[in-house]
């Protein structure tokens, strides 16, 4: 059972945070509210008044919203029509007002400070700008409940203070906001009561001033966590991997990559910074080989120039890569934990050529153990795990293939603080075996926390290269911020 007897009080003109684990039962909770789980039992009062929702149509009829942590939107649309599907605007004559929706979008796309056509393909985006594109959307209703699933998941920096100045607005016309994140500081910024689920119950509630970020956490996962302590790579520090004057011109873009060089040694982690539309994402993809026909310069793995034209090039030279959205470029939803897991190695489930079930099972449940992954067996189905699990699972599927180059785009995106102290450690344990790891993160703290060494990026080019000793908020973020 995902939720039992579980208690919720959320109040007009106020911020309630709920808290809890992975598999905690928090989205499965916004999910009845929102009318996209019908089949519950309890009853929900909205307005003073009890409600059964049939459906989300219902739901936001009634004036309830969602933002859900995994994004909802059509990627061969536009933003302008993903913000008004189902609800478009008509001129008097039946036909579609594509002026006003035109608009109507362009005010909401302001408001986030969104600097993008309303005419932009959403595919075209990257996940940070889908994001806003994802609360535009629940923002056009005018609900009186807007509920907001890890709504800063993929933003940062100056898009997280802009969503912060719309809920003090929406906060000041007295609508009622449900906040579930998993970082916990942005909580103690913007919430006014919070709710702690555990195991599907209700473990407590109150307001956010009385609680401390030690206390939090011992209520969410019933125990004191012990921070992770940084192991410094004391190893031999034989160069892994080494990129020479790596670009990447895509068509119809502006240049992504500039004269990009790095090396990445044996046993390190390499944590790469910057803010949204650095280029991050992008060098991480030509490394596994996604932009070959557009990128140019060399690749070379223990010495060796390697060339990679593909993904498939990239995993036989042993580059596995943990995308940045892993939903739609990291697994199989609707396929079973074991099929996702083996994907990648199915000789290593195969007996005579043909598949084997019992192998295969035995090589999911292996790293479902190793990893902790939340799952009632690996025959459920990859879709109805929470977010955090599914993560688990697109790490257990390369570690398979026993890496030499660890690639990780966001690895702790939608990853409550339990959960990303077992991703750091875990880490650490394939670095300590000779793996070597280059990190994605929009995270200050994780970046410091786990890095051997940190570069910052800023319009396509390294802007800095710190020794993790050295590094601190303040030197990274100047160098973060380009000046050209």
């Amino acid at each position: 059972m995902a939720l039992e007897n579980v208690n919720l009080q959320v109040d007009a003109g106020k911020v309630t945070a709920i808290l809890g684990e992975n598999g905690a039962g928090k989205s499965t909770l916004m999910k009845i509210l929102s009318g996209v789980y019908t089949d519950y039992e309890g009853q929900i009062f909205f307005k003073g008044k009890p409600v059964h929702f049939s459906g989300t149509a219902a739901a936001q009829d009634a004036g309830i919203a969602i933002i859900h942590q995994e994004l909802n939107l059509i990627p061969h649309l536009s933003i302008t029509e993903n913000i008004f599907l189902g609800r478009e605007l008509q001129t008097r004559l039946g036909l579609l007002d594509k002026t006003s929706m035109q608009a109507k979008a362009t005010a909401l796309l302001n408001t986030l400070c969104v600097t993008v056509s309303p005419d932009t393909i959403v595919a075209d985006l990257k996940v940070g700008q889908q994001q806003m594109v994802e609360i535009a959307k629940a923002l056009l209703l005018d609900a009186d409940l807007i509920i907001m699933d890890e709504p800063t998941s993929a933003i940062t920096g100056a898009e997280v203070e802009t969503l912060f100045k719309v809920i003090n607005r929406l906060r000041e016309q007295g609508k009622a906001i449900v906040y579930i994140s998993h970082k916990l500081n942005e909580l103690f910024i913007i919430a006014d009561n919070y709710v702690v689920l555990r195991d599907g119950r209700t473990i407590e509630s109150g307001l956010m001033r009385s609680m401390t970020h030690d206390e939090l956490i011992r209520k969410m996962v019933g125990r004191d966590i012990r921070p992770m302590q940084k192991v410094f790579n004391n190893g031999e520090n034989k160069e892994l991997l080494r990129l020479e004057n790596i670009s990447l011109q895509q068509k119809n873009k502006a240049g992504k990559l500039h004269d990009i060089s790095l090396s990445l040694n044996s046993g390190e982690v390499l944590g790469i910074f910057g803010l949204m539309g650095a280029g991050r994402t992008e060098l991480l993809e030509t490394v596994f080989g996604l932009h070959a026909g557009a990128a140019s310069g060399n690749i070379y793995i223990n010495g060796k120039k390697t060339g990679i034209y593909k993904p498939a090039d990239a995993v036989k030279a042993g580059i596995v890569l943990l995308p940045e959205d892993r939903k739609k470029d990291g697994l199989v939803l609707g396929m079973e934990v074991k099929q996702n897991i083996s994907l990648p190695c199915l000789e290593a489930a195969e007996t005579m050529g043909l598949l084997d079930n019992r192998k295969e099972s035995r090589l999911a449940q292996k790293h479902i153990r190793q990893l902790g992954i939340k799952t009632p067996d690996e025959k459920q189905i990859t879709k109805n795990l929470s977010g955090g699990n599914q993560q688990k699972i697109v790490m257990a599927k390369w570690l398979e293939r026993d890496p030499k180059v660890l690639l990780l785009d966001e690895p702790t995106r939608g990853i409550d603080v339990n959960a990303k102290n077992e991703m750091y450690k875990l880490m650490q344990e394939l670095a300590a075996k000779g793996i070597g790891i280059i990190m994605v993160s929009s995270e200050l703290t994780e970046i410091l926390t786990v890095s051997n060494r940190i570069l910052v990026m800023a319009e396509g080019r390294i802007t800095a290269e710190i020794p993790a000793n050295d590094a601190t908020e303040d030197n990274i973020l100047k160098a973060a911020i380009a000046t050209n």
